[in-house]
């Protein structure tokens, strides 16, 4: 059983997924963030591969990409200071995703991403601009030959028939866009619950994650509500932009997040 299952196996609700751009305030600070938030209750965590042209992510995660690579951030650098952190004594234990544009990946060579991805301790890979039928037609055997779950995204407008291919093809979890907008976006969850009911009841195989938007407790127990958990992007990168001490700023901010799911 892969991690990722593992972790739905384990625990059905109030999953929290936090993604973090690599290279990002600091070029080294990847490894410091991985370990800060698993010791502060990230169930998941998402790598975000700086990319110059990120057409989903609001203005926080494009800045935030835009300085990783300023900072010298590259998919081959994030995958060096990968292997150093799988292979440490504090290793991997949550469940890790690397998301990203298909662009820098059809660069760097999908099956070589795949497997330097896998030697990393990968486990899912998300990569929202590539097709669904280019992923099932040319690159899905290349992804669970290197045991990485592919992670597709659906949004409100996104067509049952759609999702239930999207779920037949799924073996980790689904990313609930919560609107059809950024990431970072003020949204009101309880707008969306016609949406999120429609989900509930086609009864999917995979797990639910919902994402965009989701920044602080009451916005995170909404999202529990109609899913297994949440992703958590914008805010963290807020949290931790002009930190001076990374660890006690995702302590605070994971807290917050928490607070009132832990107390419960």
């Amino acid at each position: 059983m892969n991690r990722i299952k593992k972790l739905f196996s384990d625990k059905k609700k109030n999953i929290v997924s936090i993604y973090f751009t690599a290279g990002f305030p600091e070029l080294n600070d990847t490894n410091t963030i991985l370990n800060v938030l698993q010791k502060h209750g990230a169930d998941l965590i998402e790598i975000g591969m700086p990319y110059s042209d990120p057409l989903a992510d609001g203005p926080v995660i494009q800045h935030s990409s835009m300085k990783a690579l300023q900072n010298g951030m590259s998919i081959k650098l994030l995958f060096d200071q990968l292997n150093k952190y799988s292979n440490s004594p504090s290793g991997v234990k949550a469940p890790l995703i690397l998301m990203g544009y298909l662009n820098p990946v059809l660069q760097y060579g999908i099956e070589k991403f795949c497997s330097d991805a896998h030697k990393a301790g990968i486990d899912g890979i998300i990569l929202p601009d590539l097709p669904l039928h280019e992923y099932e037609i040319e690159y899905k055997n290349i992804f669970e030959k290197y045991k990485l779950d592919f992670i597709f995204l659906i949004t409100p407008e996104t067509s049952e028939k759609r999702i239930r291919k999207i779920d037949a093809l799924s073996k980790g979890f689904i990313y609930a866009v919560s609107s059809s907008s950024i990431t970072g976006s003020d949204k009101d969850m309880s707008a969306q619950e016609e949406y999120f009911q429609r989900l509930r009841d086609m009864k999917l195989n995979n797990p639910i994650l919902i994402g965009f938007g989701i920044k602080d407790n009451k916005t995170f127990l909404q999202a529990c509500k109609h899913a297994a958990g949440a992703i958590i992007g914008t805010a963290y990168i807020k949290a931790i932009e002009n930190s001076n001490d990374i660890e006690a700023d995702t302590e605070k901010f994971l807290n917050s997040i928490l607070g009132a799911t832990i107390a419960s």
